[in-house]
């Protein structure tokens, strides 16, 4: 069964060299769409021979989307440049597993990696995302940031992807708080509203159920910390839908 590679990029000259060609293991062609990289992302990917797609960022489901009519299979790869099939996600592909039962989508675990020792405790792990579906039944939703896979029959399957997503701590706390932004941006679009409290609550749940019962109070100072980024996501998140409230309320007077 033949099988299209998708990736969105943006100034990913450090991974897409390595994602190009772990992808070519299992698929018959790599798209690429690129938000106009200023690195040598598109040099790269086409010297491993992606095809590159140019597209300004319209966010990450709509970007994906974008990106389907390019794919001359249906059957999707739909990775970020930072992740990689693990080996059993490999053998799943390659021996056509995903066609035994009439599923459409699957969702691979995802093994998170800071630099490169696994962060295997405080929630992130198993975290599962829909990566590999068949585009005639399931499509990416339009959803700018966290986007899901929309589809009639998704299966999860104990197979791994590998996301080498940052190379410290610093760098995982920048990309949660632009998340945050994003995440906020969204849920007020939405017409989500919420009241002062929910900031406060939702931290505190996301750090008693990170530390305590997702095992990291089990990992030391590692465990506190990636409990703590957790709640950090979320109240920044309610704090920054609160502002956007706040800015509305302002506007109208």
């Amino acid at each position: 069964m033949a099988i299209s590679g998708l990736v969105i990029t943006y100034n990913e000259e450090k991974n897409i060299g390595k994602c190009v060609r772990a992808l070519f293991e299992v698929c018959d062609e790599v798209i690429i769409v690129d938000s106009f990289s200023k690195d040598k992302t598109v040099e790269i990917a086409e010297k491993e021979g992606a095809k590159v797609i140019k597209q300004k960022f319209l966010g990450d489901g709509p970007q994906r989307t974008f990106g389907l009519p390019y794919c001359q299979n249906d059957w999707i790869l739909n990775l970020d440049a930072d992740e990689f099939l693990d080996t059993d996600a490999i053998s799943f592909i390659k021996e056509e597993k995903y066609l035994e039962g009439n599923y459409d989508a699957f969702a691979f675990r995802v093994k998170n990696y800071l630099d490169d020792e696994l962060i295997d405790f405080s929630g992130w792990y198993p975290d599962s995302k829909v990566r590999f579906f068949d585009k005639r039944t399931a499509k990416p939703s339009n959803s700018a940031i966290h986007q899901k896979i929309i589809t009639t029959n998704e299966k999860k399957v104990a197979v791994h992807i590998l996301h080498y997503g940052w190379d410290s701590l610093g760098q995982i706390i920048a990309k949660k708080n632009q998340y945050s932004t994003w995440h906020a941006q969204q849920l007020f679009d939405q017409g989500k509203r919420i009241n002062s409290f929910k900031p406060v609550l939702n931290s505190t749940v996301a750090f008693v159920r990170c530390y305590f019962f997702k095992s990291g109070i089990l990992n030391g100072l590692d465990g506190l910390t990636f409990a703590m980024v957790q709640a950090f996501f979320s109240y920044t998140k309610y704090a920054k839908l609160l502002k956007l409230q706040r800015k509305e309320r302002l506007s109208k007077k």
